[in-house]
Order: structure tokens, then C-alpha cells, then sequence
């Protein structure tokens, strides 16, 4: 009995290996668009769902979707957006996704990679760390970039906090990290919300939501990605604490007090993510553009091994 199980396993596996390779569009893809107007972030990936093609795309901003439909033509792969309509195509060439996105204002052409290979990752590992980087001494924004270079900070310091102003532009670290701890201390006003973005692309949301059920847009999801497995939060007016480990593609988050996230997979970059260059460094992101939010604190400490 044990030998026919272990057949039947190795042909489904050797089934699943043929199809991945008779689809190369099957996984996931990061892609930059290239426009007018500047770059474009997408995610997709396509799946093969019992023999039925399904997709899950991130369009620039905003939470990751399934597609209403997606095709593969003569070679192409297709799927459309309504609203304003926006038709995507695309071919794989050496390896990568290559296509474009047409509208009835524009033709914009991108590019999707597959991300990294992350082997054995593990955020609960035990790490040797690096020598802290404090990103806010309590008197400056001196270590701090804005997004939009275009748009005032809207961020100020006072009594040691730093606070912006709702609809303010998004603080962005001058320091880059890969694999780190991240250490930091905040408050919101009723019914606000915020972000923490690690490495620029993964967003630890930040929200007044203390007494709701958790879900994958609440207080320490991965932003539409992940809910949290608790919700940890404190009532809004009130300091609250996380603590953030990030190797490779593993997550674990504790906020005030309770592991919420644990050693958790990110699939993939989140709404308003900086760039889709999953392998390399980033900052550390924190976003001002929605509500009002309070830092006391904000500590990175690489992982050196």
C-alpha cells in the first residue's frame, strides 16, 4: 500500500513539474512598468487551479485581487480591468514576463521577474545582530527622505515626537536594510491609520482598530496579504509597541506584547510599495499620507548572520 501511495505521489508530482513547464506564465511575477509619467509597480501570479488558469494581481496600489478572468492565446497571455479599462498582454522572453497595458490614454510596456529564491529563511532563527541604527533621535528628521519629492514633508518634531499633519507625504529612511529587526513606538488618532513599510515594499499596517475582529487590512496585517493572528491593538490616544524580524521572505511580528505574526511567508510586495526589486535592500518607509500618527521611536538592527 505504502509503495503504490509513493508511486501515485512521485507521477502527481512529475504531472505538476510537466505542467509548470508547459505554462511558463505559472508563479509569480514582480513587474516595473515604465511610463510617462514615471515608474509602475505591479504583482501577479498565475495559477493553475484544477486545470482552470486563475490570476491574483496588485495594480500599483491599493490590495491584491483575483482577476475576473485570465486567458492564454496563441501564446499570450491576456486579462482585462474595467473601470477604466485596461488591457493587459504579455509574452515570456528569456525568462521573463514581457508585455504591455493599454488604455484609451496611453500604451505603457513592463516588465515582470520572478522574485528571489529564498531557501531556508527563518525570521525565529537565532540571529547574530549588527550595531542598532536609530532612525529618529528624538530632535530631527535628519534621517529621513520624503517620497514625493514634489510635496512638502508635512512631518514635524515636538517634545521629542514626531508627528505629521493628515495627508502628509511619506517618511523614507536615507539607510537601506535587508534582513533586520525593526523596534518602534507610535499612537494614532481616533479611527486613523498609518503604515510601516519594510525594506520599502512590505507594509505592516497601522490602524485604529482596537475591539474588531482581525483581518488582512487591520493593525499588523501584511497589507492585504496576511491578517494578523490576534488582534493586539490599543485603544487609539494610546502608546503601542512592535517589533518586526524580517529575513528573506519570513515575518515575525510581535505588537504590544503578542506575536500576531509568526514566521509568516510574504507573498509578495504590498500597495505602494517603492519598487518591486524584492532582492535587494530597502528603507524603511512610513506613511503620512493618511491619517494622524505619533513616533517616539524607530530602531533598525541589521541581521548580520
Amino acid at each position: 500500500m505504502k509503495h503504490r501511495l509513493f508511486v501515485l505521489l512521485f507521477v502527481f508530482g512529475l504531472a505538476a513539474q510537466a505542467t509548470a513547464q508547459d505554462n511558463p506564465f505559472l508563479g509569480k511575477w514582480d513587474i516595473t512598468a515604465t511610463a510617462a509619467d514615471g515608474k509602475r509597480i505591479y504583482w501577479l501570479e498565475v495559477k493553475n487551479d484544477g486545470g482552470q488558469l486563475t490570476g491574483y494581481f496588485l495594480n500599483r496600489s491599493g490590495s491584491v485581487f483575483k482577476l475576473p478572468a485570465i486567458a492564454i492565446e496563441n501564446g499570450e497571455l491576456q486579462f482585462t480591468l474595467p473601470k477604466p479599462k485596461q488591457v493587459y498582454t504579455a509574452q515570456v522572453e528569456a525568462g521573463k514576463l514581457v508585455g504591455k497595458v493599454t488604455t484609451d490614454k496611453e500604451t505603457v510596456s513592463w516588465i515582470g521577474v520572478r522574485p528571489p529564491q529564498w531557501g531556508n529563511a527563518n525570521a525565529n532563527a537565532k540571529h547574530t545582530f549588527g550595531k542598532p541604527v536609530e532612525l529618529f533621535d528624538g530632535k530631527s528628521l535628519d534621517t529621513w527622505g520624503v517620497e514625493h519629492q514634489d510635496k512638502p514633508s508635512g512631518w514635524s518634531v515636538t517634545d521629542a515626537v514626531m508627528a505629521n499633519t493628515p495627508n502628509a507625504n511619506n517618511l523614507v529612511s536615507k539607510q537601506r536594510f535587508k534582513d533586520f529587526k525593526i523596534h518602534a513606538e507610535y499612537k494614532l488618532e481616533k479611527d486613523s491609520n498609518s503604515g510601516i513599510y519594510l525594506r520599502g515594499r512590505y507594509e505592516l499596517q497601522v490602524l485604529d482598530d482596537y475591539g474588531k475582529a482581525p483581518e488582512s487590512h487591520g493593525h499588523m496585517a501584511i497589507y492585504s496579504r496576511l491578517a494578523p493572528q490576534v488582534n493586539a491593538s490599543r485603544p487609539a490616544g494610546e502608546w503601542q509597541t512592535v517589533d518586526a524580524t524580517i529575513v528573506g521572505n519570513r515575518l515575525t511580528v510581535v505588537l504590544n506584547g503578542q506575536t500576531v505574526q509568526n514566521n509568516v511567508v510574504i507573498d509578495g510586495i504590498t500597495g505602494g510599495a517603492l519598487d518591486s526589486d524584492e532582492a535587494a535592500d530597502g528603507p524603511i518607509m512610513l506613511q503620512g499620507d493618511h491619517g494622524k500618527v505619533w513616533f517616539r521611536k524607530v530602531t533598525v538592527t541589521p541581521i548580520v548572520k
